[in-house]
């Protein structure tokens, strides 16, 4: 007992930092795949601090973006809610594409987070927690829709825009003065975050750091593209500025970690590595998943996840257990000792004990609705990257249902990852039971349901079109 009061004079902060909350620091990568990292199996891209951060915590192989695109992803980690109740489906208009290809009008998109909802921050906030967004906001306009409204104390680059207008200063960015000409905005940011770290180590903090990196428009230093320069691809990844891209966020993860360790808050910081959506085609490649960003697909919604927390989240494990992104909310309200904020209503469950506990989830199902259109990326060998779609995944089954025709396809992810043996025909009685909770779900959120047909759609013009497109994938294959 003498010995621990004569600790506590030397060291008065002893007994603070020891009753403190964990400090929180949550990177979103922007539109980086599944298998876009060298501890996903990565081959071409390098990403060795990536590489440590999973081997020190939980590595999750089965886990999902809230949707196929950006926005909704970022409302549904903020809010703990499916998009059916937050209205955010996808970026900008849900009339994407051209109209006489269109059958069915879709469900009107919202494009900001309205302030009534509770986000993370203001949970954390109430708990003592000072919290910044450093990055991508893409939920609306400060000041009404920015992250100060919503329960930040700091913004640094968050406003409507989804993509950068440029990586290298000056960035046009109204929100985050232009550095020396040439500075590049992932560095930046990440300056910004390493200083909101130092000036805020003394209490804890809450760092939601949404890179802008790696989406597009792909400018990446010359000094690292040259790296990826003549190296040979694997499996598809092949583009050297994307890699160089990579190779950036990855120091940045790096400076964040090697800052944490300066300052002794490694152990009492939770740090979480996701991404929004999968990788984008024709720039990565995110086999063996099916699909890319915009799609929903494996490969257009299942992210790498990791978990890191030294001392609490043991080093080197791995969870198949589904999981979903707007499980962070309340998973972090439990690991932070956060009282749910009064009349929340959280969609996600709280998933600490998968990895501070090695304790099995109950079972459950996660959703997707995307009641939207997204038009062909060039190159792209379908008539859509999407349609209008809502899936469910419960178990190992997956099933999409398509809302312009009422078709469903229906996937076993443990035999068939990569989506390529569809077996609603063949298993009817199970297609049925898993479209029967879909629909049961959609009741319970309200769901708007993209069923009015549109009178723009021109049925000739549409078979002329897709008659075209396979008119160019028969010459492609056949170079």
């Amino acid at each position: 007992m003498i010995r621990y009061l004569f600790i506590l004079l030397l060291f008065p902060g002893a007994l603070r930092a020891s009753s403190q909350p964990p400090n929180v620091v949550l990177i979103l990568a922007d539109d980086l795949g599944w298998r876009d990292a060298g501890f996903m199996g990565s081959r071409y891209y390098e990403t060795p601090a990536l590489d440590r951060l999973a081997a020190s915590g939980m590595v999750f192989t089965d886990a999902y973006a809230n949707a196929p695109n950006c926005a909704p992803t970022r409302a549904a980690l903020l809010t703990g809610l499916y998009a059916p109740r937050t209205g955010i489906y996808t970026v900008g208009s849900s009339k994407r594409g051209e109209s006489r290809y269109r059958r069915l009008i879709p469900v009107k998109n919202t494009t900001v987070l309205d302030t009534l909802f509770v986000t993370l921050a203001e949970a954390l906030h109430s708990n003592g927690y000072v919290c910044a967004s450093i990055g991508k906001w893409h939920l609306g306009d400060p000041p009404r829709y920015g992250p100060r409204a919503q329960g930040f104390d700091l913004n640094a680059g968050g406003w409507h825009a989804g993509h950068p207008r440029s990586y290298f200063s000056p960035y046009h960015n109204p929100y985050l003065p232009d550095g020396p000409p040439g500075e590049y905005l992932t560095d930046r940011l990440t300056d910004e975050a390493v200083r909101f770290i130092r000036n805020n180590r003394e209490r804890p903090f809450f760092l939601y750091f949404p890179h802008y990196a790696v989406h597009t428009p792909l400018q990446a230093k010359d000094s690292l593209t040259q790296l990826f320069r003549g190296r040979p691809p694997d499996g598809g990844q092949h583009n050297a500025v994307y890699a160089a891209m990579i190779k950036s966020l990855d120091e940045s993860v790096g400076r964040l970690l090697t800052t944490l360790d300066e300052l002794g808050l490694r152990q009492r910081t939770l740090v979480i590595f996701f991404s929004d959506n999968g990788g984008v085609w024709g720039i990565t490649s995110n086999a063996p998943l099916r699909g890319a960003k915009g799609m929903l697909y494996e490969g257009g919604i299942r992210e790498p996840l990791i978990i890191s927390w030294p001392g609490h989240v043991p080093a080197g494990t791995v969870s198949h257990v589904p999981v979903i992104g707007l499980d962070l909310y309340p998973t972090l309200l439990k690991v932070t000792g956060t009282r749910r904020p009064r009349g929340v209503h959280l969609d996600g469950v709280d998933i600490s004990p998968l990895f501070l506990e090695g304790k099995p989830l109950r079972r459950r199902a996660l959703y997707w609705h995307f009641p939207a259109y997204l038009e062909r990326m060039r190159g792209m060998p379908q008539m859509w990257r999407t349609t209008p779609a809502t899936a469910i995944r419960y178990g190992d089954w997956k099933l999409i249902r398509f809302w312009e025709t009422g078709r469903c396809e229906l996937y076993n992810l443990h035999d068939d990852p990569g989506e390529q043996h569809d077996l609603a025909d063949s298993l009817p009685r199970l297609r049925k039971r898993l479209e029967r909770k879909m629909d049961r779900w959609l009741h319970r959120t309200h769901a708007p349901l993209p069923t009015q047909k549109n009178p723009d759609f021109d049925e000739k013009a549409y078979l002329q079109r897709l008659e075209q497109i396979e008119q160019i994938n028969t010459r492609n294959h056949e170079k």
